[in-house]
């Protein structure tokens, strides 16, 4: 059967102030499975990494334009193409700042849609019906645009197909109440006109959608009344239209939905593949009113297979990309992965079993119809006999709540109830569909412990955090809460599992962490793998460091005016004194809290600003500890033990960049901060000479890879090579 999984967060929706609409005009594909372009409905074009929730690059018009046409990636060129104020084609690519300075052309006419598919050439679809190749519309931006559609025809939707041979646009209009389908394909050009038949009550399509299979373009169109048609268009034979009437459309009744009390309002249908439809915006069947839920329809069996509700307003807009649902809903956009494995009607009615037997050599039984359609009543094997009287056994000696009840049961019972019963329920080997129980069972923890200073399961939410079947989207509040009840054992447990923690907490984190003293940090109990990796690097702090990387630890961290410091020697008595930068400048376990979140994922321009709000007391403590890891990494004085975790090189640099970027005034006047910055300085000079040194090697070691090695050279012989 179909199946929709635990979704996560893209980003925040900024709606119309009346939420008549999302904010979102467009989400189109990228170069692969994982990145989409997002337009907003006014200046925004945002790419996005999915799998990290991420936004690589944004780019915006200036004040008064508007961006008119969603933003669309063309794989040939690697580049972007959007419209603003219906007229000027702009295309820019990723490494572009600014889309002033990128290109441009306004064109002779209003342009309703730009799109393009991986492996095609962007198409310019005009409000008045004429399509364009982009290529040769710029060659010639203001030429003449023809007018293809009626008076008082008006474009509904649009999107473009490629097939084996051609490149197809599809449009719907409305004129008058009634709704036409316009093929036209390119190279050679034909343009064929179809008159959709009329819904009862006049009503208007809700939503299109459109793919290619077999040699035709399937056309879905869902009405509020609930009705889903499919109309199937040739792509063979087809002839020019000039002028004559439009054909009619055939069309088959696919489904049949709920539409509750009255008529549905805001709705999509999308085909995901010959037999299933996703739906968003349409009641559940078993769920009573509302409409705020998405669900996987089987066609070819009238079954619903899969749903979920969704939170917040529906606005009506669904996208399909690799195995993902794209919906906008309140103030969020969701991303659904989904499944749809091939149907039967054994799965489509939820009766297809495989029986186990504790025999390997027994036979595997197989359903029959008989058994499928009457619950295996008529003659059932011994094998299934042998299976029901296993599992009642089971119930019977361990009976267990479902997922439902004990979701129930955290909303009032005690602390140790709900301790007990949520450990059952995850140590069962029955559990249908684990990745959502999870979620709903860490979102109701939370959100009673919230609301209920006396309630608080930490041992659950660590059973449930180790599923690895959590997100911080899924469950937002958890991480605040383990600050907010001083659990910092859970809480490194989420920095550690979960890849989407947004900046803001991610510094909430870290100003909790450095504010801390020693005392109180090592009365905490964190993990035991990351504590013994930070214990071994501060047990290391008296050892003699050697040379490494360029420098020695009294050249870094003492002597400032030589870089490299390979001939410089130091007093016996010196050796005794441990210089201040080579002691940790915080505890084991804090030191340990703060390792985690130098591990984080985020992006520089959204953690800037959080970081402005910590103290110059807590930055200089925490430049100074990055110090400390800097120069026992340059030293090799970390040790290697694998599958553990610990902050990279790279990862400390980068800290140390962003807290400069953010404090760098503040520090400079400040006095205790003046010689942590001059050793800063010191190792970004010693790197410098180092990688300078290297540089001037690098000649001297091409020419030894491109000299021929003479084949015969005898048992013994002495060769001269000159280095130029």
């Amino acid at each position: 059967m179909a199946a929709l999984y635990e979704g996560y967060t893209l980003c925040g929706l900024a709606p119309a102030q009346n939420l008549s609409n999302s904010g979102i005009q467009g989400i189109e594909a990228e170069r692969d499975s994982d990145h989409v372009v997002v337009t907003d409905s006014t200046r925004s074009v945002t790419l996005y990494k999915v799998s990290d929730q991420k936004p690589l690059n944004s780019w915006t018009v200036k004040q008064g334009q508007t961006l008119t046409c969603p933003a669309v990636y063309n794989s040939q060129s690697k580049e972007y193409v959007a419209v603003s104020d219906s007229k000027v084609i702009r295309i820019w690519k990723e490494e572009d700042i600014l889309l002033e300075k990128a290109f441009k052309a306004t064109v002779s006419s209003d342009v309703w849609r730009v799109h393009c598919v991986a492996g095609g050439e962007p198409v310019v679809l005009f409000h008045r019906g004429a399509v364009r190749l982009l290529d040769s519309l710029l060659s010639a931006p203001q030429q003449p645009i023809e007018e293809v559609l009626a008076q008082e025809e008006a474009i509904r939707w649009s999107t473009n197909i490629v097939t084996e041979s051609h490149t197809f646009v599809i449009f719907t209009t409305e004129q008058k109440g009634d709704h036409f389908l316009y093929l036209q394909r390119l190279n050679p050009n034909t343009l064929q006109r179809y008159r959709l038949e009329r819904e009862e009550l006049g009503l208007s399509p809700l939503s299109f959608s459109a793919s290619y299979r077999d040699k035709h373009i399937r056309l879905l169109y869902l009405y509020p009344n609930g009705h889903l048609y499919q109309s199937v268009v040739s792509v063979r034979g087809l002839v020019a239209d000039e002028g004559a009437q439009a054909l009619p459309l055939p069309r088959s009744l696919l489904l049949g939905l709920p539409v509750g009390e009255g008529l549905l309002e805001a709705a999509s249908a999308q085909a995901l593949d010959e037999a299933h439809v996703a739906v968003v915006g349409v009641p559940h069947p078993s769920a009573g009113s509302g409409n705020d839920f998405l669900c996987i329809w089987n066609t070819n069996f009238q079954t619903l297979q899969a749903g979920k509700e969704m939170a917040g307003k529906i606005y009506g807009q669904l996208w399909s990309f690799w195995n993902k649902l794209v919906i906008p809903h309140g103030k969020t956009l969701s991303v659904i992965p989904y499944e749809c494995p091939k149907s039967s009607l054994a799965s489509a009615l939820g009766k297809l079993r495989q029986v186990k037997t504790d025999e390997s050599e027994a036979p595997t039984s197989v359903p029959s119809w008989n058994n499928i359609l009457h619950e295996e009543k008529a003659h059932p094997s011994r094998t299934v006999d042998t299976r029901k009287t296993r599992t009642n056994r089971k119930s019977q000696s361990a009976p267990s709540l479902t997922n439902y009840q004990v979701l129930e049961l955290i909303k009032t019972a005690p602390v140790e109830g709900v301790q007990r019963e949520v450990e059952v329920l995850l140590s069962r080997t029955d559990i249908q569909d684990l990745h959502p129980s999870v979620g709903q069972l860490a979102s109701a923890l939370v959100s009673r412990s919230l609301a209920d200073p006396a309630f608080y399961t930490p041992g659950s939410l660590v059973q449930l955090v180790h599923t690895r079947c959590l997100c911080h989207s899924v469950c937002p509040d958890l991480v605040l809460l383990t600050l907010e009840r001083k659990d910092y054992f859970l809480c490194q447990l989420c920095l550690q599992f979960f890849p989407d923690i947004p900046e803001a907490v991610t510094c909430a984190c870290l100003k909790t962490f450095i504010s801390m003293s020693d005392v109180d940090a090592e009365k905490v109990s964190l993990e035991p793998g990351s504590v013994s990796v930070t214990e071994t690097l501060i047990a290391r702090e008296r050892e003699p460091v050697g040379l490494l990387n360029g420098f020695t630890a009294t050249s870094a961290g003492g002597d400032r005016s030589d870089g490299l410091g390979g001939g410089h020697t130091r007093a016996p008595q010196d050796e005794q004194k441990t210089p201040p930068e080579h002691i940790c400048p915080v505890g084991l376990h804090k030191a340990v809290l703060l390792n985690e979140v130098l591990q984080t994922a985020y992006s520089d321009s959204f953690l800037l600003p959080h970081l402005k709000d910590l103290s110059s007391q807590n930055v200089v403590l925490f430049l100074q500890y990055l110090q400390f890891l800097y120069i026992k990494y340059t030293h090799g004085a970390v040790p290697q033990m694998h599958g553990l975790r610990s902050p990279s090189l790279t990862q400390i640099m980068d800290w140390v960049c962003l807290l400069l970027d953010a404090h760098f005034t503040v520090l400079v006047m400040t006095p205790e901060a003046k010689g942590l910055l001059l050793n800063l300085h010191s190792f970004v000079k010693s790197q410098v000479q180092l990688v300078s040194e290297l540089g001037k090697l690098e000649g001297s070691l091409q020419q030894l890879k491109e000299m021929k090695v003479k084949k015969d050279v005898g048992q013994y012989s002495i060769e001269i090579i000159e280095l130029f």
